[in-house]
């Protein structure tokens, strides 16, 4: 197949693309569920970064603290969490799901429930506590379930320490209810995990709303952050809760002083960043987030909708079943869809090879726009199928 870049008048329309993002003209980025682009002004911040680095060395490490702080409350805004000191910066989501599951204390005879489609990060985790802690990870299939929720809920038992989601889902692009799950949980004691990385940057997350005990998320995917570097939240009730298994110069109350023989875990949520902070993630992660912030995640929610709907109808309109929620209450940046009898992995390949970014997940060809992702890419890609 041809690639975009051979078609002249579909460059042309291109060119005009959003100034943060000056993709190559011949490609269009419908990826942002596995690993987004970064804005101009993020591949900015890096090459400053990266030429104060080279001239300077080390000179301005406090002004790089500062940064790391700017993040932790920028993070906080995004997730409505009481406070920077909520926020830990860890290197991606499995870090953070595997501080949780080894840092609580477990009896033989609990159970953990998660929904069976969820990515193995929010799955392995919980089934790697089988053998050691006699742990059993109950699996439900939201896929059966008409009320995903009540599903969840349902498997819920009085040996239940923990419900574990994905905001969500990678494949389907279902969204849940997050409220109503923190809801239950809480009524029944139940601690609440959510992987909210398909979530954050692409739709308001509110975690104080929803209940969260526990939210983990990298920040490459909707957050148009590097690859590195993710968000780890814990309530602060149960911050003492979580057992330190990762120990280091960085995680102790009294940063700096190196001469200290006696020492205490930080007080804040830096406890469970063990060593050195990943300045140069952190300076790029901090210039993506001023982007969604100024542009207003209402404003990104409702562009991306927007673009999901387009392809939801054009999609339509070409045969192809939609396997992604079509109800606006339940979906956010994820189309996924399929043709009947048609090789949906080749058709995959097709679309990369002409320069559409995409993925193949869950028996279909996977798109997912951001709120940037013009009208005339759409058409693009959709020429392809």
């Amino acid at each position: 197949m041809e690639s975009l870049a051979t078609h002249p008048e579909e460059t042309a329309m291109r060119t005009n693309r959003h100034p943060e993002f000056p993709l190559d003209p011949g490609l269009i980025h419908l990826n942002h569920a596995a690993v987004g682009p970064w804005p101009k002004r993020t591949a900015e911040a890096v090459q400053r970064f990266a030429e104060a680095n080279m001239r300077e060395g080390s000179r301005a490490y406090l002004q790089w603290m500062k940064e790391e702080q700017r993040l932790r409350g920028l993070l906080a805004r995004l997730i409505n969490a009481p406070s920077p000191d909520d926020i830990a910066l860890l290197k991606n989501t499995s870090e953070a799901l595997s501080l949780v599951a080894y840092g609580l204390d477990w009896t033989s005879g609990d159970n953990v429930v998660c929904p069976s489609q969820e990515f193995p990060s929010n799955r392995l985790v919980w089934q790697s506590l089988e053998p050691r802690f006699g742990v059993q990870t109950r699996l439900v299939d939201l896929a059966q379930s008409p009320d995903p929720e009540a599903a969840l809920i349902e498997a819920l038992d009085g040996n239940t320490r923990l419900l574990s989601v994905s905001a969500v889902q990678y494949a389907s692009g279902l969204r849940l209810d997050l409220e109503r799950l923190g809801e239950a949980c809480r009524a029944r004691g139940v601690l609440f995990c959510v992987d909210a990385i398909q979530q954050l940057g692409a739709l308001p997350f509110d975690a104080q709303a929803c209940q969260a005990d526990f939210v983990a998320a990298d920040g490459h995917k909707w957050m148009l952050g590097p690859e590195g570097l993710a968000v780890f939240y814990v309530r602060p009730e149960l911050r003492d809760r979580l057992k330190l298994n990762q120990f280091g110069w960085h995680m102790v109350e009294h940063l700096g002083d190196y001469d200290r023989k006696d020492w205490q875990p930080a007080s804040s949520a830096r406890r469970f960043e063990c060593g050195s902070p990943n300045m140069l993630a952190i300076h790029a992660l901090a210039a993506s987030l001023d982007l969604l912030l100024e542009t207003g995640l209402e404003n990104v929610a409702k562009a991306i909708s927007r673009n999901i709907e387009y392809l939801i109808d054009s999609i339509e309109s070409k045969d192809f079943e939609i396997l992604s929620p079509k109800a606006s209450a339940r979906r956010a940046g994820i189309l996924t869809f399929r043709r009947e009898g048609q090789d949906m992995g080749k058709l995959y390949q097709r679309l990369m090879e002409a320069g559409v970014l995409c993925a193949h997940r869950g028996g279909g060809v996977r798109f997912s726009p951001h709120f940037y992702t013009p009208q005339a890419d759409l058409d693009a890609a959709l020429d392809h199928l």
